[in-house]
């Protein structure tokens, strides 16, 4: 599996979970990704992992090669540096286009750039629990811009969720994060894993 954990660990270990809903924290931790489902294919939803939307040769470790990161201190110049240096290269992450236009099924968390605190109206799916809000935002290529055709219910904030819907290649800025793709959230479900049979 080809994911982000020296990366996240790296992140993560700055982060804090204060301030999350009281059963978010009991259920996941921050940096927590969401298993497969067992069945790869619902209806006409083909299911895709995040590590899917990142291209095979594209490697965002090297950008912490030599260095030291526990000699780094936060009022060190150098640390803040280096990150701007990483969040830049991340946010014009590589993107993968085989899925483009096709409906796609994945799962993640929900980080609500649109709400009125009833519905969220317009969201960024994230891969990892506290991605966005307690640790920087992942590169663009491990987030999608979620416009939903029906508002989601507000307590599913920060909460795992199904996102069932047409995926596209296509940049989006948001103060959250700068993401790589936009989907057309046909339907959004609660996240449930699929039991072994």
């Amino acid at each position: 599996m080809r994911t982000m954990k020296f990366t996240l660990a790296v992140l993560v270990a700055v982060a804090t979970v204060a301030g999350l809903p009281a059963a978010a924290k009991d259920e996941y931790q921050v940096g927590e990704r969401l298993g497969k489902s067992a069945a790869g294919k619902t209806g006409d939803f083909r299911e895709i992992s995040w590590d899917d939307l990142i291209p095979a040769d594209w490697n965002p470790e090297k950008f912490f090669a030599g260095l030291k990161i526990e000699d780094l201190k936060d009022s060190d110049p150098r640390t803040l540096e280096v990150m701007q240096k990483i969040r830049d290269e991340w946010d014009r992450a590589p993107l993968v286009t085989r899925f483009n236009g096709q409906q796609v099924r994945i799962p993640g968390f929900i980080v609500p750039l649109e709400t009125d605190g009833k519905r969220i109206r317009e969201f960024l799916l994230v891969p990892y629990f506290g991605a966005c809000v307690h640790v920087p935002p992942p590169p663009a290529n491990q987030l999608i811009h979620v416009m939903p055709d029906k508002p989601v219910d507000a307590r599913l904030e920060m909460a795992p969720v199904w996102v069932n819907g047409v995926l596209n290649v296509a940049r989006f800025e948001s103060d959250m994060g700068n993401a790589g793709y936009q989907m057309r959230g046909i339907r959004v479900e609660e996240y449930k894993e699929a039991m072994p049979k």
